[in-house]
């Protein structure tokens, strides 16, 4: 109840943006086709997608009829579940970052504007707070802003951040940064990349040089490399992700800036449609808001 509770305060901005799916299942509705077609409209507005929104009115249908429900709050428990249902089918949703080995590395991607450095740093707090020894790398070496930024970052958090010049091989950093963690005895390498355009070939390929470089000095990791997804682009981030799959093979999504957007639905259409786990998500701009994913607090709470 805590974490649904924390939950309901960081998703009020969402839920006032996507007014009406909670208002659909209040008490004293009636269960008609004026139901099921308002219902099908705030899926469909808050970027669930068509197919998705289908099945699930489908099945939300046969609950109605065969229990005979003419009130829409009666539906409201049943929907969450089938939303918590489909959220739980994909393997590691809302799984939290392992450190098994000593370094264990993150490698962050995204484009550019995704919120990229920022969530890196985030990450890196949550895991500082839990007593792990965490190192940044400033993998981003085109703009000597991101560098600055993550600089920040590192001291406002206490977290000791490896860094080359501008226009530097990206590698390079790693490599040094996966040096100064063996010698620290860290725990955990989180590595701020840059914010590739996805449709620029040649920056596809250096991060699959950098995952290389990665494997050959730590054998087995990354043991993560998580998309970072901007929320409020909806439907349009499918095919980022996509790419950054082919080029990574995924492990996972951090969809930041959750709450700024209308298209609350984005997390189940990106776990259906990409079959990747939605592993955290931003709410918020400070150094604490980024959440672990838990599907039914989280579904619970944006209905609230």
């Amino acid at each position: 109840m805590a974490l649904i509770n924390a939950f309901k305060d960081k998703l009020q901005k969402v839920k006032e943006q996507w007014f009406g799916l909670g208002s659909i299942f209040s008490p004293g509705k009636r269960v008609d086709e004026s139901f099921w077609d308002a219902l099908e409209e705030q899926l469909l507005l808050g970027d669930v997608g068509v197919d998705l929104s289908e099945e699930l009115i489908s099945k939300l249908r046969y609950v109605a009829k065969e229990s005979n429900i003419r009130d829409a709050s009666a539906l409201k428990a049943t929907f969450i579940d089938l939303i918590v249902s489909e959220l739980e089918k994909i393997p590691g949703m809302g799984k939290p970052i392992e450190v098994k080995n000593k370094p264990t590395l993150v490698l962050i991607v995204g484009v550019n504007g995704s919120g990229k450095t920022t969530t890196a740093a985030k990450l890196a707090y949550r895991y500082k707070e839990d007593g792990q020894k965490v190192l940044l790398a400033a993998a981003d070496t085109y703009r000597a802003a991101a560098i600055d930024q993550l600089k920040a970052w590192g001291d406002k958090i206490n977290a000791r951040v490896i860094a080359h010049d501008v226009g530097g091989d990206p590698a390079a950093v790693i490599y040094d940064a996966i040096e100064s963690a063996i010698a620290s005895d860290t725990d955990m390498v989180i590595v701020d990349t840059a914010g590739r355009l996805h449709t620029k070939h040649n920056l596809m390929e250096e991060l699959k040089k950098v995952k290389r470089v990665i494997e050959r000095k730590l054998p087995g990791e990354p043991s993560e490399s998580l998309l970072v997804l901007d929320a409020v682009m909806g439907q349009n981030a499918f095919h980022q992700a996509e790419v950054f799959n082919e080029a990574l093979n995924l492990t996972g999504v951090i969809l930041a800036k959750y709450d700024n957007t209308a298209k609350g639905g984005i997390i189940l259409a990106v776990a259906q449609r990409m079959s990747l786990p939605i592993r955290y998500v931003g709410l918020g701009e400070g150094i604490e808001d980024l959440e672990l994913f838990e599907p039914r607090a989280f579904v619970e709470a944006l209905l609230s």
